[in-house]
C-alpha cells in the first residue's frame, strides 16, 4: 500500500538536515519514494493530513533491556548496586522464558507506540536457549524493527557464547531469521586474564558486532578497553554503552577504531554509572546514539532521552563555568544534535544508515508524524528541533510507519492486542511476588533511605538545644 503525508513540517535528518515546511512525504512499496511539495500519489494511496505536525524519521534506541519492562517502575529508587544485586545475584534468576516473553512483548509495543521504530533488545536475561526463543518470539509478534543483543548475566560470556545451546539457537533463529540484526552483549571487567576473549572470538566468527557496558563506575573501566584494543577487538560497529568514567586514552581508542557510544542519560545521572559523557564525546569525536536502558527505572521513550541529555550536558557546562567565575553565553550541544542522535545517529551506530535513520528517497519508510490537535503544546511550532526535544511527548505520536506499514494511526496502535499483553505481564508479576514472597517483593521495591544530615540554621530565632545540637522548635 502507498501512503502520503500531506503538508507537514518535514525534518529529513539527512546529511544536510533539510527542514521542509508544508511538504509531502510519499511512501510506495515500503520505501520513501519522494519528498517535496504538491506530490502526486498513486491511486488508492492512504492520505494522512500532516498539517500542524512534524514528519520525521522513526527513532532508534540502541540499548534497552526489554525483558525488564514487565517490572515497570519497580526500581524507581534503586542505585546501580541495588539493580545488580536484584537482577544479577538474587531475583533475576526467577524469570522464566514466559516472563522474558511478557517483558519483551510489552516493551516492543511501547517502543512503536512512542515512535521508536528500531530497538536494540540488550537481552542479558537469556539464561537458557528457551529464554532466547521466547525473547525472539515476542519481538517477531510486534510490527517493529528489532535487533537482538544476546546476553546472559547468570554466566560468564566465555561460557554461554561457546555453548552448543547458543550455537543451535543462532542457527535456528538468527541465520535467515526475521530480526533486523544481531549482536553479542557482554561486559569486560578488566581482568588481566581477559576471559571475555572467547566471546569476542565467537562474535568475530559469527560476524556479529559486540555491545558492551563500558566505563561504568565500579564495574567496567579503562583496563577493559585496553584489553579489547590490544587483542584487536575494538572494531567498527562496536557499541560502548554509557562510557561515562573512561580516560582520554580510552575515548581516543573508541574514536580511532570506529566505535560509537550509546548514551542513556536518565540512567547515568540517576543510577551512578558516571556523569553523562556527551561533553567528553564531543571533544574526542566519538559518534553518539541514544537509549533509555530499562523501564524498571525510567521512561521508555526517546523524548525523555533527548530532553535529559540536553539538560545534563548544559548543566555541567554551566556548573564548570560558574566554578571558574565565568558565564556561558552560547550552548555547545543543540536540540538539533540530540534529534540527530535519536535518529540517524542510532542508524549509524547499528550500521543501518543506508537503510533507515533519515527521510531519504530510497530508504526504508520508517516514518513518524508528531501531531496532536487536541494539545495546546503542539502549536506554535517555531523551532522544530526544539519542539521535538523539549515540547513533544509520546502522546503526540499520531502516526508511525515501519517499513511502510502503518503500525499506529490517529494516535492508536494498529493490530496490537494490549489486553493479551497486560495479562501476560500480570502473570509475570504474580509469579515473581509468589516466588520471592511478599516481604522480599516489597523490600526490593522500597530500599532504605539514608539519614539526612541536618545543619543548624542561625537565622531561625528558636531556642537553642545544646544537648541535641539542634534548634528546638
Amino acid at each position: 500500500m502507498s501512503v502520503i503525508f500531506r503538508n507537514g513540517l518535514v525534518l529529513t535528518m539527512d546529511d544536510e538536515h533539510r527542514v521542509l515546511p508544508g511538504a509531502d512525504v510519499l511512501v510506495v512499496d515500503g520505501h520513501i519514494a519522494a519528498i517535496g511539495h504538491g506530490l502526486t500519489a498513486p491511486d488508492g494511496a492512504e492520505e494522512i493530513d500532516a498539517s500542524g505536525g512534524i514528519v520525521m524519521p522513526g527513532m532508534i534506541d540502541t540499548h534497552r533491556h526489554m525483558w525488564q519492562t514487565a517490572m515497570r517502575g519497580y526500581g524507581a529508587d534503586w542505585t546501580l548496586s541495588q539493580y545488580f544485586v536484584w537482577y544479577y545475584l538474587e531475583s533475576g534468576k526467577h524469570f522464566r522464558p514466559e516472563d522474558v516473553y511478557a517483558g519483551n512483548l510489552l516493551s516492543a509495543i511501547e517502543a512503536i507506540d512512542s515512535g521508536v521504530t528500531t530497538t536494540v533488545d540488550w537481552s542479558h536475561g537469556l539464561q537458557t536457549p528457551q529464554h532466547a526463543d521466547a525473547a525472539v518470539d515476542a519481538l517477531e509478534a510486534v510490527p517493529g524493527r528489532f535487533v537482538l543483543a544476546y546476553g546472559n548475566i547468570q554466566q560468564g560470556p566465555w561460557e554461554w557464547s561457546t555453548s552448543a545451546g547458543f550455537r543451535d539457537f543462532h542457527r535456528r533463529r538468527i541465520d535467515g531469521g526475521r530480526l533486523a540484526g544481531f549482536q553479542l552483549a557482554f561486559d569486560v571487567t578488566g581482568d588481566p586474564a581477559f576471559p571475555e576473549k572467547a566471546a569476542f572470538e565467537t562474535a568475530r566468527e559469527l560476524g556479529a558486532p559486540v555491545t558492551t557496558h563500558a566505563g561504568v563506575w565500579g564495574a567496567t573501566n579503562d583496563e577493559g578497553i585496553r584489553l579489547m584494543y590490544e587483542n584487536g577487538f575494538m572494531t567498527p560497529g562496536t557499541v560502548y554503552v554509557h562510557a561515562a568514567t573512561l580516560s582520554a586514552d580510552s575515548y581516543h581508542r573508541i574514536a580511532a577504531t570506529g566505535g560509537s557510544v550509546s548514551i542513556s542519560t536518565e540512567s547515568e545521572q540517576s543510577a551512578g554509572q558516571g556523569y553523562p559523557p556527551t561533553w567528553q564525546l564531543r571533544k574526542y569525536g566519538v559518534p553518539v546514539s541514544l537509549s533509555m536502558d530499562t523501564s524498571v527505572w525510567w521512561s521508555g521513550d526517546l523524548f525523555s532521552a533527548m530532553r535529559s541529555t540536553l539538560g545534563a550536558d548544559r548543566a555541567r557546562e554551566h556548573l564548570e563555568a560558574h566554578a571558574g567565575k565565568r558565564t556561558i553565553t552560547n550552548h555547545h550541544l543543540r536540540a538539533e544534535h540530540v534529534v540527530d542522535w535519536a535518529t540517524l545517529g542510532g542508524a549509524r551506530s547499528l550500521g543501518m544508515d543506508s537503510q533507515i535513520g533519515s527521510l531519504t528517497v530510497g530508504k526504508q519508510a520508517d516514518v513518524v508524524l508528531l501531531k496532536n490537535d487536541a494539545s495546546p503544546v503542539m502549536f506554535p511550532i517555531l523551532n522544530p528541533y526544539g519542539h521535538v526535544a523539549f515540547q513533544a511527548q509520546r502522546g503526540d505520536v499520531h502516526t508511525v510507519l515501519v517499513g511502510g506499514r502503518v503500525v499506529k494511526r490517529d494516535g492508536k496502535l494498529v493490530d496490537v492486542d494490549l489486553v493479551s499483553a497486560r495479562a501476560k505481564v500480570q502473570a509475570t508479576v504474580d509469579h515473581l511476588r509468589e516466588t520471592m514472597g511478599e516481604e522480599a517483593w516489597l523490600r526490593g521495591m522500597n530500599p532504605d533511605v539514608p539519614e539526612a544530615e541536618l545543619f543548624d540554621n542561625p537565622y531561625q530565632y528558636t531556642e537553642w538545644n545544646a544537648g541535641s545540637a539542634q534548634w528546638k522548635h
